[in-house]
């Protein structure tokens, strides 16, 4: 099977919370060449249960994060599938046993790969879409003198209590199937699968979304239970439970002062991030409401509020869904890379 991604073998890899992954993988995906100076690079992590391809609407020639002027490196976060996951790890870490990664372990992994493998000292941008924006996040806070840029998109520094209690709907779905047997399914749980697309369904995109039914009028679909259906359930199906609960964990326990730099104190850590930062939350997005955005904005000392009018909700960030949307961000980017 041929693939189209390479593999940054990180060896025995010691996570925050305690395990080792052994043998730890970090697959990636490149765009571009890297100059002679080492100082074209983009960093552009993936998103909850998104692999590299998922991010590539947003990479192309005459776009902000063009492969003819930069050097862009797409890092799969663990858990999806292609870097170390639940699904592909031996044993006896495998399926339910698969240890709890932090978003900071990510960072640190993806660190050790712009700078071990490819022998990168400066980033031009870090950018990402979800927990995408939790990773760059991270990035600017765990290392604030490596980039001039980042720019969150429909992400959060930290997950909010009001989207831990989502995630809680979305883990008692997935867990709630018999077939699951408490990750150690032998059949697919696809009731489980199913149920969790319905609870992502009623936030993925806005209340005004669905009141001008843009899924059909939009999107095409012949009915909302076509919706539902065909979109919603079709894009959870072809997922592994196990993979989505270890990238859900990190999702709930996202939170950029975790560490020993910071120890829990999350204004010094918003407050350390030195790099020029658009933060660019969708103005109608129910995970990552603008005015948690507001708020670190008013925390960070060289942060700019650019919320993205659109109603699409979490989706006007990803994953290439509205034209308009995509001009808006590219738009952005564009005028943040040039400055």
């Amino acid at each position: 099977m041929t693939t189209d991604y390479e593999i940054f073998e990180l060896g025995d890899f010691a996570l925050q919370r305690g395990a080792t992954l052994r043998n730890a993988s970090l697959a990636y995906k490149t765009f571009g060449t890297l100059n002679a100076a080492k100082d074209n690079a983009i960093v552009y992590p993936t998103w909850y249960s998104g692999q590299h391809y998922d991010n590539e609407w947003l990479v192309g020639r005459g776009m902000a994060l063009d492969p003819d002027k930069y050097f862009i490196i797409i890092p799969n976060m663990f858990g999806n599938g292609l870097s170390s996951s639940p699904s592909n790890t031996p044993e006896p870490y495998n399926a339910a046993r698969f240890p709890k990664v932090t978003a900071y372990d990510n960072v640190r992994a993806q660190h050790r790969l712009v700078t071990e493998h490819f022998g990168i000292e400066h980033l031009r941008l870090v950018t990402g879409w979800s927990m995408g924006g939790l990773q760059t996040f991270h990035w600017g806070a765990l290392y604030p003198d490596m980039m001039d840029l980042l720019a969150p998109f429909c992400g959060s520094a930290k997950c909010s209590r009001h989207n831990f209690v989502f995630l809680e709907g979305v883990k008692a779905a997935l867990t709630a199937d018999d077939a699951f047997r408490d990750g150690w399914y032998v059949d697919k749980p696809h009731k489980g699968l199913r149920a969790a697309a319905r609870v992502y369904a009623g936030w993925g995109f806005s209340q005004a979304f669905y009141r001008e039914e843009l899924d059909i009028r939009t999107l095409g679909y012949s009915s909302l239970e076509d919706f539902l259906v065909a979109f919603w359930e079709g894009f959870f199906l072809d997922r592994d439970p196990n993979n989505l609960l270890a990238m859900l964990w990190t999702w709930q326990n996202g939170d950029i002062s975790a560490n020993e730099l910071y120890n829990g104190d999350y204004k010094a850590a918003l407050g350390a991030i030195r790099a020029k930062t658009y933060v660019m939350p969708g103005q109608t997005d129910l995970y990552f409401p603008p005015e948690d955005s507001r708020n670190e904005v008013d925390n960070m000392p060289n942060a700019r509020f650019v919320p993205i009018p659109s109603i699409w909700g979490h989706f006007a960030g990803g994953p290439g869904t509205n034209p308009v949307d995509i001009k808006f961000l590219d738009d952005q980017l564009k005028e943040l890379l040039a400055s």
